[in-house]
């Protein structure tokens, strides 16, 4: 299934997308995209729903993220092999974890704020994973199954304050639209394997990033038994495993994105997304 969540900022409904690519409702099914609808006995509720019995979305109404009500939103660094190369960083020997703020959750075609002191805010295209079922200590072998679903994010970065600054990652990471996610969360069961998807983001119809999850360190398997030894994760959390070369920090000179750039993002089987960069404020 390709489930969906659309209409104006904080008033999204639940819907999902049918065989011929219509956005059809779920209002009145489920409440909301979130842990509850994503754990199984909530998958299994709606797999059972026949689309066609569905009433359609209004024609050209907004996509918003496609998850409601996240609790925690977290973030994976230099976690291709590749990237981290182009960074001039080692390759990491266990995953490198951030938060990232949910307020800076949107739409997949929401504009993406430059803030208005921001020096080098860059573009990620990655690969997230939606977590279904709780998951604390959980084995490697069974952590796919506390996976509900797929889907992806632009995981915009400020890289001053990520970097040169004083503190975490996650002040660089956090700012309002700086997480575009969707436009679906595309259910496990239609992905036969996280560990080899083509990844492409352009800004301005160029080619930026040409990657694959092929070249991640830490899969999708590892990263659930890993993270949740440290903290227990629960359904509707959401992962962002990291991003292929192609950033504008690893370009020479850098490049980073100024108002009116638009990002197109795509990855194999999860859709596309497209956002222009504004002025925060504007």
């Amino acid at each position: 299934m390709k489930l969906v969540r659309f209409g104006n900022i904080g008033e999204e409904q639940p819907g999902l997308i049918d065989q011929a690519g219509a956005l059809r409702s779920l209002s009145g099914v489920v409440g909301d995209i979130d842990g509850a609808a994503l754990s199984p006995q909530g998958l299994a509720k709606l797999a059972a729903v026949d689309p066609a019995t569905l009433p359609l979305a209004p024609a050209g109404v907004r996509i918003g993220p496609c998850v409601g009500k996240v609790g925690k939103l977290i973030g994976i660094g230099l976690n291709y092999s590749d990237h981290a190369v182009e960074s001039g960083l080692p390759v990491p020997t266990e995953p490198i974890v951030f938060m990232k703020a949910t307020s800076s959750i949107s739409g997949p075609y929401d504009p993406v704020e430059i803030p208005a002191d921001a020096e080098k805010t860059d573009w990620e295209v990655e690969l997230a994973f939606v977590i279904g079922t709780r998951a604390k200590n959980v084995s490697e072998t069974d952590a796919l199954k506390h996976v509900a679903g797929y889907c992806i994010v632009n995981d915009v970065s400020e890289r001053a304050w990520q970097i040169e600054r004083q503190g975490q990652w996650t002040k660089g990471k956090s700012h309002d639209t700086f997480s575009p996610m969707g436009p679906w969360l595309v259910t496990a069961d239609e992905i036969a394997d996280s560990g080899n998807l083509g990844m492409r983001l352009e800004v301005n119809g160029v080619s930026r990033q040409n990657g694959s999850t092929q070249t991640m360190i830490f899969g999708v398997a590892y990263l659930v038994s890993y993270l949740s030894r440290f903290m227990t994760l629960h359904p509707g959390d959401v992962i962002t495993t990291g991003t292929p070369p192609g950033v504008g920090l690893g370009m020479k000179p850098p490049l980073y994105l100024k108002v009116g750039d638009v990002m197109r993002l795509e990855i194999d089987g999860l859709g596309h997304q497209q956002q222009t960069v504004v002025l925060e404020g504007s």
